[in-house]
């Protein structure tokens, strides 16, 4: 009986720390037409930062945030939480430099707009990708 609880207790424990579950993480999709096969981290970083306007392609970008999913993103892309990330868009937006990307309710929400537009560029959770999108970059957090 001893024996049967210290295998139920290792087993909890192994399960609370992640063991059995699939590594959580993130990709950034394109539309599925998109000639932009990958990205680098740092070509994600400048276009969700605003340092640049445009996908590696050369199209303009439409840069979409996933509100639920924005600080787990950020913290995975340039190891930055959400106050850091709003402080620097206030002072962006406050100089007239450029405007942060727009922010959409959920993955769903991404998906469907990358999805319908071809210049999109955002991040979901990878189980939401389908036919329609590609994922240029995996982030795991």
């Amino acid at each position: 009986m001893m024996r049967y609880a210290h295998s139920i207790v290792l087993l909890v424990a192994w399960l609370l720390a992640g063991g059995g579950a699939h590594a959580a993480g993130l990709a950034v999709i394109v539309h599925a037409s998109s000639s932009v096969e990958a990205m680098t981290r740092e070509e994600v970083s400048h276009l969700f930062l605003g340092r640049i306007k445009t996908l590696p392609s050369g199209e303009s970008a439409v840069v979409l945030d996933c509100l639920p999913q924005r600080d787990a993103f950020y913290r995975s892309l340039v190891g930055r939480g959400l106050p850091e990330i709003n402080a620097y868009w206030a002072r962006l937006r406050f100089a007239g430099r450029t405007q942060p990307p727009e922010q959409l309710q959920d993955g769903r929400a991404v998906l469907e707009r990358v999805a319908s537009e071809p210049g999109a560029i955002g991040y979901v959770d990878p189980v939401l990708i389908d036919r329609r999108v590609r994922a240029v970059l995996k982030l795991d957090y």
